[in-house]
């Protein structure tokens, strides 16, 4: 007689952690409900303070040729640290890359200009990683010194380089040509034209539309692509796992008999060249040419945008999108729409404090409280921002998104450590 075996339950504390992931948003719904959010409270603050430029489709073009080279070096931060090498080096080698692009694209147009940034920013990678990866020096040791090797041997090469040409000189190019831009016919205009009509939300969105379908450098489609596509190689591959393998333990990865050095190696000099092309973007997008200390610190922006991210390339690309929208609020209207932008991170300062209290986290409560109550305060006692201030607002407002998000950081395990052959022995 045989007898049929009961079904399989499953456990108590299985089906309490389904029933929990069944109510939650995907990390994907998440962004999107976080992106409406911002979008809806721009577009009041638009409405509130009059300050119509804050989500002009202008300000919007701005923000964005702003927020790729930061994205760019932010890339090129997550491929080194990922694979465990820490590169602070990554604005020496925009700075490279600015004057790759400048060079290249001078005498042999603007595409070649773009693989001599990245050539040169490749360089600049490919020193990081002979450093940290082969010699194990210290890794923030050596990204200082790529910072300071690259300022002078830019500066000395642009005066071989340029001094003698028209419109050029010993700290500039002449003017360069500008990568093609790309607008989508019908959109563009329908979306300008609502954009123009002051709805609430709804030209605000549209004016996202246009900033996104209208004269759209053909680089900025490119770096998007790179970082949507370096989303789906580190984690969508086997070539990725391996080298996030390399940052989270690289002992065990060469149990496995995965080459440690050749994947950190690949990773630090890849590294470089984004942020070589980052450099690329700044010389010929955002500005019309080469000149010396154009890259105004943003490496170093881009590692902290990679921080903000979670070291992943959605985080970091909304870090970036970030620095980018104060960056362009700044340089489209100055002050009002700067000081519009305080109502803005009083409020969602405020509301964060209530969702922390109610997290148990009382100590971030006060800090988040604190701020957004003196933010409010500037607000309502102000009628604009000193010029002197607008100049330091993308730079706070990164010190202080990344001061609230610390909490739910995790970098890779081993980044930043030492690694030598043999050490699993």
């Amino acid at each position: 007689m045989s007898t049929m075996a009961p079904a399989p339950t499953e456990h108590p504390a299985g089906q309490a952690a389904q029933r929990r992931t069944s109510g939650r948003l995907s990390r994907g719904g998440r962004l999107w409900l976080y992106a409406l959010a911002v979008l809806v409270a721009l577009s009041l603050a638009r409405v509130v303070t009059g300050a119509d430029d804050l989500t002009s489709a202008g300000t919007l073009r701005a923000a964005i040729i702003a927020a790729i080279p930061i994205a760019l070096a932010g890339l090129g931060g997550l491929w080194s640290e990922r694979a465990g090498v820490v590169n602070i080096g990554l604005e020496g080698m925009m700075i490279l890359g600015t004057l790759g692009a400048g060079y290249y694209t001078y005498y042999q147009g603007v595409w070649i200009g773009l693989l001599g940034a990245i050539m040169f920013g490749a360089i600049g990678g490919a020193l990081h990683a002979l450093a940290t990866v082969v010699f194990a020096v210290d890794h923030i040791v050596s990204g200082v010194a790529i910072n300071i090797i690259a300022a002078g041997v830019a500066a000395f090469l642009a005066e071989v380089f340029f001094a003698d040409l028209a419109g050029g000189g010993a700290t500039q190019s002449p003017s360069l040509a500008q990568p093609p831009s790309i607008t989508v016919p019908g959109i563009a205009g329908w979306s300008d034209d609502l954009a123009d009509r002051g709805w609430f939300v709804v030209s605000d969105l549209a004016g996202l539309v246009n900033a996104l379908t209208a004269d759209v450098s053909s680089f900025t489609v490119l770096a998007l692509a790179l970082i949507a596509g370096t989303g789906w190689v580190l984690w969508h591959t086997g070539f990725g796992l391996r080298l996030r393998s390399c940052g989270e333990a690289p002992t065990s990865a060469e149990t496995l008999g995965i080459n440690v050095y050749r994947y950190k190696f690949v990773a630090v000099t890849v590294s470089g060249m984004f942020a070589g092309f980052g450099g690329c973007y700044l010389a010929l997008v955002a500005s019309s040419g080469y000149a010396n200390g154009q890259t105004g610190g943003r490496g170093y922006i881009g590692l902290a945008a990679m921080i903000f991210g979670n070291w992943s390339p959605g985080g970091l690309l909304s870090g970036s999108l970030l620095f980018g929208f104060t960056e362009g609020a700044r340089l489209r209207s100055g002050g009002e729409s700067v000081h519009a932008l305080l109502l803005v991170v009083a409020l969602g300062l405020l509301v964060l404090a209530g969702w922390q209290i109610w997290k148990g986290h009382r100590t971030a409560a006060v800090l988040s409280a604190a701020v957004g109550a003196a933010a409010l305060w500037w607000y309502l006692v102000t009628d604009t921002i000193p010029g002197d201030f607008t100049e330091m607002t993308p730079y706070v407002t990164t010190l202080l998104v990344l001061a609230l998000a610390s909490q739910r950081l995790r970098m890779p395990a081993a980044d930043g450590q030492r690694y030598r052959r043999g050490q699993a022995g």
